[in-house]
This record gives C-alpha cells, sequence and structure tokens, in this order.
C-alpha cells in the first residue's frame, strides 16, 4: 500500500512540475518576444538615424584643397560616422542626369559649389544635438549653409519614444501577470504537499532543509521553462527568415543572445522566488490552517 502511495505521489508530483514547466514557458516566450521587439526596434531606429545626413554646402570661393583640409577635420570629429564629398563636377553631372538640362549652357558657367553630406552618429541624431552641431559647422569661414531634415529627426526621435514607452508598459504588465500566475501555480502546487511540510516542521526540520527540495524544483522549472521558450522564440525566428530573408538583417547576434539572458534569468528569478515565498507560506501554518 505504501509503495502504491509512493508512486502515486511521485505521478501526481511530476503532473504538477510539467504544468508548471509548460505555464512558465508560455508566459516567458511572451515576455521574451517583448524583449527582441524591444531591442530590434532600437536596431531599426539607429539604421534610420545612420541615413541622417547634414549637407555642408561650401562657400563659392572655397577651393579644392581648402574644401579636402576641412573634410580631413570634420572627419576627427566624434559625431561624425562618414562624409560623403561632392565636388562641383559631380554636382553638375548628377544634375544634368536628373534633369537632362546643362546649367552651363545658358549660365556659362557651373552654378554649383562644393558640398559635404555628413552621416552622423545614432548617438548624436537627437534634435538638439544637430541643433549645436549645424552651428558649430556655421562657424567655418568655408561653410555657407548647413541643411538636414528636421521635420524627420523630431518624428523619428517622437515615434522611438512613443514604441519604447508603449514596449515597457507591456513588459511591465506582462511581468506582473507572470509573477501573479506562476505564483499562484507554484503555490498550489506546493500547498498539495503542505501536510508533507507540516509533518517535517513537527519533528524538527530546519525551514532551510525543508525549502532546499523545493527551491531546488523550482530551479529546474524555471531553466526548463527558459530553454523551451528560448527554442520557441528561436525557432520562430528560424521559420519567418526562411520565408523573408530581411528579418535576419535587423536581429544582430548581440540582441539575440540578450534575449535569450533575459528568459533565462528571468525564468529563474520567478520561479525560485515564487517557490520560496509559496514554502514560506506553508511553514507559517498552523495545524489547524492545513485543512
Amino acid at each position: 500500500m505504501s509503495n502504491k502511495k509512493r508512486r502515486k505521489s511521485k505521478i501526481v508530483w511530476t503532473m504538477q512540475a510539467v504544468t508548471s514547466t509548460i505555464s512558465v514557458s508560455l508566459l516567458l516566450i511572451l515576455l521574451g518576444l517583448i524583449v527582441l521587439f524591444s531591442l530590434t526596434a532600437r536596431v531599426v531606429a539607429d539604421r534610420v538615424k545612420e541615413n541622417l545626413t547634414v549637407t555642408v554646402v561650401l562657400d563659392d570661393n572655397a577651393q579644392t584643397a581648402e574644401a579636402e583640409h576641412l573634410q580631413d577635420s570634420l572627419n576627427t570629429l566624434c559625431y561624425v560616422g562618414s562624409i560623403d564629398y561632392i565636388s562641383r563636377e559631380q554636382a553638375l553631372q548628377e544634375q544634368i542626369e536628373s534633369m537632362g538640362i546643362d546649367p552651363t549652357e545658358f549660365l556659362g558657367a557651373n552654378p554649383f559649389s562644393i558640398s559635404m553630406e555628413i552621416k552622423v552618429k545614432p548617438d548624436y541624431s537627437s534634435a538638439d544635438s544637430l541643433q549645436r552641431i549645424s552651428e558649430e559647422l556655421r562657424q567655418s569661414k568655408l561653410v555657407a549653409d548647413v541643411m538636414y531634415q528636421e521635420d524627420l529627426v523630431e518624428s523619428i526621435n517622437r515615434n522611438l519614444h512613443r514604441v519604447s514607452f508603449f514596449l515597457l508598459a507591456i513588459a511591465l504588465l506582462l511581468v506582473i501577470i507572470s509573477l501573479s500566475l506562476i505564483n499562484n501555480t507554484v503555490r498550489l502546487s506546493v500547498f498539495a504537499h503542505r501536510f508533507v511540510i507540516h509533518t517535517m516542521k513537527l519533528v524538527g526540520a530546519k525551514w532551510s532543509f525543508i525549502r532546499r527540495p523545493f527551491l531546488v524544483r523550482g530551479f529546474w522549472i524555471g531553466f526548463v521553462s527558459a530553454i523551451i521558450a528560448d527554442a520557441v522564440i528561436f525557432g520562430g525566428i528560424y521559420w519567418a527568415s526562411r520565408y523573408d530573408n530581411g528579418v535576419l538583417q535587423y536581429l544582430t547576434q548581440e540582441n539575440l543572445v540578450i534575449t535569450a539572458l533575459s528568459v533565462l534569468v528571468i525564468g529563474l528569478v520567478l520561479a525560485i522566488v515564487c517557490t520560496f515565498f509559496s514554502v514560506t507560506h506553508c511553514l507559517k501554518m498552523r495545524g489547524s490552517e492545513l485543512y
């Protein structure tokens, strides 16, 4: 009879562990996707910002040697990603190719000045930074004008803040929901062993000794759940990349590692913390409260 009860207890213990693992895995998948989307949104924003250019138009009297020296000086600045040098001849040729008209035929001279298109690093693409950069560039005697798409910059930064706030709000909501659901799942599992816990407490077992097997079990539930969640997320990425290779250009190796580690850490912390408090709750129960 005792052997049957022992086998039944092991089966119940195993079923509870499987149920808890599935529940935690589903929640970790949602949290992992939020983390991945947040990191991907940042990459997309950086890619867009990298294409933002500040156009520097030089004075009509600026000589080629002076322009090249200015380009070398600009390349040393911390906010400069790259510089596209456009000579007078190149600007004229681009005008002829785009409009089909040669301005020198009716003007008698090349009307274009030397210009440079500066690609600013993403960290300096905010409206305030671009304003300071523009003022700094205008201080040069060779610079006639500085232009950039101010409306586009403000739109990108505004939308990025909105997306970041939205994803952060969802992530916090999911963490609260996850903590509640995982806590309830673990508490039900621990509550089913309340008589065993009470018996061990009566024979003088320390609380740390009673908690240990439950915490180990919680660790493995969190670990296995995180592995399952990561497998599902990366399997989804692989499946999506087979239909559209463009997906991979926004998924950097660093962001994938951060996502995987985030899921693992969140899974372990939630499972262990919820197990600790659930067992402690049972340990504080009196004999009359067990029924």
